[in-house]
């Protein structure tokens, strides 16, 4: 036993290792898309991101950040580094918990020999690496965000209760469950999947006290789930909810000064605490005892969430909810920006409102009155919805979008039951009610299938490719590698000589081998050892079908979510280890022992682990990709020197974020992203000056903006003609006085606006002082803008928006990452031109004008784009190009081709080859395979008089869409139905290369393009 032991801890490690290398190896070294800029960016300076929050995280990616040593652009890579260890620790105490449950199996026929030992190591080696090449798990342990981290903490609570099992009978066992309520309480401070440990870990309890009963094991359940949502919606919201009731007691009620009811309230709690703790002792009660040290130690990691608190009140430039206190603190933890979703009960997406009841009112700090005062009383603000269009379960509940109503009609199949409905006008209409039956079809075929095990099966069985999937077959789909079985049974088309178009580096293929051979030791342990079967199947559930059920997801996310499922796929790879002791259990019948470990160990590793890195490396490599950063860095440099650049999502923000806080590209300028400014708080922050960047001007007040203040401005319709001046309806939104309000039904006065017309005056003298335009189109400054407002309300951030416009008077230039998503409140596309990657707004009518995407300057565009710009490094022919980068750059492109485009009406026809050829070299067509959206390219280079650079395009084109054909041809009836419209797509993209080549005398080409043409009408 005592060889055992050592040889676990080597083995242990040596895995360790083995999974340190690859993810160092593979971790990008800058920040990537979606919420790693944000991340690594708070990090750096502590400061304050999204809700729900995550200080411990930021804490400790501070820690790694030192180790940057003063090189601001190796901030990030440490960052990810982090990630990186956390997942290879995550394998570590995964190998010792596989070994652990299979040591259990072993000793149930005896004492554990060298086959046995061998066969337990060979399982932990293979089940872990199987994790440690998952598709899901990889791709977290390469970036710098929150999931690596947070399945490390799973990994150890659940490593630290078998721990606790074998000391269960020991005097100090209880030390294991303090440190899980610790580690529980600091997993709070990444994420809260940690907590869904807690079923399984209260099993192992069970089944070590007590002797298995039906009764039991019932009662157990509850007990763990009451137990879970105890901490989940009690300890967490309710600890910060009774200190936020204190401070309005004391502040409001008492006149005290602000925090002295926290401060009294925490010293309260301490106290009840140790008063407790030492009551419980002197009374010999340890069970109380030892819940009360366990919800201290919750608390105590929990205690991160101070730092947020902490640095809010710094108001650091990233100050996400400014949550500086208890009260701003409770509304930062419930995500209320985010809104709520129905769970176990709620409305289907069609459900009549009939009714409005009130929701919590808004408490605000006032300085200057001393104490919390309500902004808003959010009466009427929650709808209640009609009766007879609720459920339980309900999980098609979205009416945000009609793209959403339309998938559910898809996926549920949905007949529904007609339902007479009274309309606002008193006229009754028919409305069709799901029924309970289309409502778990959506579940099980959309949530289920498409959400949860498409991504189970991408880890264990293959994956199509990387491209995010809304049901179509040709994207994001699970695969074997069979390609039989994948045209026939999966049904998504021929694999076999598949065309160009779909070539995609994320197409893996494992053969179901991790699949099956975990298959095999889910029953293997299932006919081994039920209790631990059920603890495992618990926390595959609870962590996978549990996650699903929870975030009750609507279709169309705007990304795949299966990073969320990680700790899911943790415990399949259990059983994945599992596997081996099946096969060993077998073959140790007919051989040596020992040599059958051996040899099913490096049988299983040679077609499970290795398979899966052989087929997963290229995708999951990121080393040398910098196309977050670069992208970000373009568009700060596209802009001129105390600019505003007006964001909108998630991809054209967090990266810009990451480039000034941590590496400092172009602080002077001020990065608003529209989409937050909806917050007070946030157009508060913009009031602030942040490095080079003064305030940005307002009209209206601090407090105008205030929470509960001007959340919606309404159009009031009045008999003034004409448009009216921007900067006079702003003042008179402003003025705050009884002319400017409307007086509800309710009694309620809110503001509004005498018009929707509007209009910017332009002094071209002043504009010229200001130096607001370029000298050469002086003469082109236009006399004013008009522009129609084509909404019915301003919300918050539309009013702030144009409070800016108005007040800024031109001083400071104004950016636009995308002028389209303002233009139902700012209709000035015409006046918005491209330079490089953003919009500069001028009162000059832009050239080469198109809609939804503005005009084009394109000597400042080709100056930036030639000399000013960098690409990711994604043309090296080793660097990964992921979907998101790839769906990124198709922007560039776009606005590389329009400056060329417009090059070339200009006359200057070199510069506009020059910069296709630079765009070509950066998007190489073997990275970026050439699609439609090419032939634009090809008509410029031909109108450029580089004629073989656009027969190049044409006739690459041209063999792509020739092979789709070809591909479509093959189809059955079932699917040619489903790719009608790709065929068309494709034929119309044909008779548009075969005018061209006949346009541009390529004869050869035009007769081939006629040839697949006509064939095609013949099939």
């Amino acid at each position: 036993m005592e060889l055992y032991k050592k040889l676990n801890r080597i083995t242990g490690w040596i895995v360790f290792a083995i999974a340190s290398i690859v993810y160092l190896l593979t971790v990008e070294p800058t920040a990537s898309w979606w919420d790693c800029g944000e991340y690594i960016a708070t990090a750096y300076k502590l400061q304050v991101g999204h809700p729900p929050g995550a200080p411990l995280f930021q804490l400790i990616g501070r820690f790694f950040s030192l180790f940057a040593f003063g090189d601001v652009s190796n901030v990030a890579l440490m960052v990810n580094i982090m990630s990186a260890l956390s997942s290879s620790f995550t394998i570590l105490f995964l190998f010792w918990t596989i070994t652990h449950l299979a040591k259990k199996i072993m000793l149930q026929s005896g004492e554990v020999t060298d086959g046995k030992m061998y066969a337990v190591l060979g399982s932990g080696v293979v089940g872990a690496l199987a994790f440690t090449f998952s598709d899901s798990f990889w791709f977290s342990a390469a970036e710098g965000e929150v999931y690596a981290m947070s399945s490390l903490f799973t990994a150890v609570v659940f490593w630290a209760i078998l721990k606790w099992e074998d000391e269960a009978d020991g005097i100090h066992a209880n030390r294991w469950i303090l440190l899980i309520a610790f580690l529980m309480g600091l997993s709070i401070g990444v994420h809260l999947l940690n907590l869904l440990a807690i079923p399984a870990i209260a099993f192992v309890y069970y089944f070590k006290k007590y002797k298995p009963t039906t009764k039991g094991v019932i009662l157990t359940g509850i007990i763990s789930v009451v137990f879970l949502g105890i901490i989940m919606n009690g300890i967490i919201p309710w600890i910060v909810k009774l200190s936020s009731l204190f401070e309005l007691l004391f502040v409001n009620s008492f006149r005290l000064p602000f925090n002295s009811g926290t401060a009294f309230y925490f010293v309260l709690l301490i106290g009840l605490i140790i008063w407790g703790l030492h009551y419980t002792r002197k009374k010999q009660k340890v069970l109380w005892n030892t819940i009360i040290l366990s919800f201290t130690f919750i608390l105590i990691g929990y205690s991160s969430f101070f730092m947020i608190i902490i640095r809010s009140s710094a108001d650091p430039p990233i100050d996400e909810n400014s949550p500086e206190d208890a009260i701003s603190l409770l509304s930062y933890l419930a995500r209320e920006q985010y809104g709520d979703w129905p769970i176990l009960y709620g409305q289907y997406y069609n459900a009549p409102t009939v009714d409005l009841k009130d929701g919590n009112p808004i408490y605000v700090k006032d300085t200057k009155k001393k104490k919390y005062v309500i902004t808003d009383d959010r009466k009427g603000t929650i709808p209640v919805y009609d009766p007879r269009f609720t459920t339980l379960f309900p999980r098609m509940w979205s009416s945000q979008k009609s793209a959403h109503i339309q998938m559910y009609k898809q996926y549920g199949k949905i007949k529904g039951i007609p339902m007479e409905v009274q309309k606002d006008d008193g006229t009754a209409d028919i409305k069709m009610k799901p029924t309970f039956g289309e409502n778990l079809r959506f579940f099980f075929t959309y949530q289920l299938g498409h959400m949860y095990f498409r991504y189970f099966m991408w880890n264990f069985s293959g994956r199509q490719n990387d491209i995010e999937s809304q049901g179509e077959i040709e994207h994001g789909n699970w695969l074997t590698g069979f390609n039989w079985f994948d045209e026939n049974i999966l049904g998504l088309g021929p694999q076999d000589n598949l065309p160009d178009s779909t070539r995609n580096p994320a197409r893996n293929k494992f053969f179901m081998l991790p699949f099956l051979l975990g298959l095999l030791g889910l029953f293997y342990h299932l006919n081994s050892n039920k209790k631990d079967t059920l603890v495992i199947a618990l926390l595959f559930l609870m962590t996978g079908i549990a996650v699903t059920v929870y975030l009750n997801q609507y279709p169309y996310q705007p990304r795949e979510r299966d990073y969320a499922y990680a700790s899911s796929f943790y415990a399949f790879a259990i059983w994945i280890g599992f596997g081996v002791l099946a096969l060993f259990n077998i073959l140790q019948k007919r051989m040596n022992p020992k040599i059958a470990a051996i040899a099913v160990t490096a049988f299983s590793l040679l077609l499970v682990p290795t398979i899966m890195a052989k087929e997963g490396w290229n995708d999951h490599d990121r080393s040398g990709k910098y196309a977050a950063r670069d992208f970000a860095a373009n568009y700060l440099n596209s802009c001129e020197p105390n600019a505003i650049l007006f964001t909108n999502g998630d991809n054209d923000t967090f990266p810009l974020w990451y480039a000034q806080e941590v590496e400092g590209i172009r602080t002077d300028v001020r990065v608003v992203n529209f989409m937050l400014a909806s917050g007070h708080w946030y157009i508060h922050q913009m009031m602030n000056k942040a490095y080079e960047s003064e305030p940005l001007p307002f009209t209206l007040s601090y407090d105008q903006y205030q929470n509960g203040v001007n959340n919606a401005v309404v159009f009031y319709s009045t008999n003034l003609q004409g448009y009216a001046e921007l900067d006079q309806v702003i003042d008179f939104i402003a003025s705050e006085n009884e002319r400017t309000k409307l007086t509800l039904t309710s009694g309620e006065k809110i503001n509004f606006s005498p018009t929707k017309k509007f209009k910017l005056i332009i002094d071209s003298a002043d504009i010229i002082a200001k130096g607001a335009v370029p000298e050469q189109l002086a003469d082109k400054i236009v006399s004013s803008i008009n522009w129609d407002v084509r909404q019915n309300y301003l919300y918050k951030n539309d009013l702030m928006l144009l409070d800016i416009i108005a007040t800024n008077n031109w001083e400071r230039p104004i950016y636009f990452a995308n002028p389209s998503s303002i233009n139902k409140v700012l209709g000035i596309e015409e006046y918005c031109h491209l330079e490089e990657m953003v919009y500069k707004f001028m009162p000059v009518k832009a050239e080469n004008f198109i809609s939804g995407v503005g005009g084009v300057n394109a000597e400042a565009s080709f100056d930036i784009f030639m000399n000013k710009s960098s690409w990711g490094n994604l043309k090296d022919p080793d660097v990964y190009v992921d979907r998101e980068s790839a769906r990124n750059s198709i922007i560039p492109k776009q606005n590389f081709m329009r400056v060329a485009e417009a090059l070339v009406k200009k006359g200057e026809k070199e510069n506009a080859i020059e910069l296709l050829d630079r765009c070509l070299e950066e998007f190489p067509e073997s990275k970026f395979t050439y699609d439609m959206y090419m032939i634009p390219f090809a008509d410029v280079y031909y109108e450029a008089g580089a004629m073989e650079k656009g027969n190049a395009i044409t006739e690459r084109i041209f063999e792509i869409y020739s092979q789709n054909m070809d591909y479509y041809n093959r189809l059955n009836s079932r699917l040619s139905q489903y790719y009608k419209s790709d065929y068309e797509q494709a034929l119309g993209v044909l008779q548009r290369l075969s005018m061209m080549a006949q346009i541009n005398d390529q004869t050869e080409l035009h007769n081939k393009i006629d040839s697949v043409f006509m064939s095609s009408f013949k099939q």
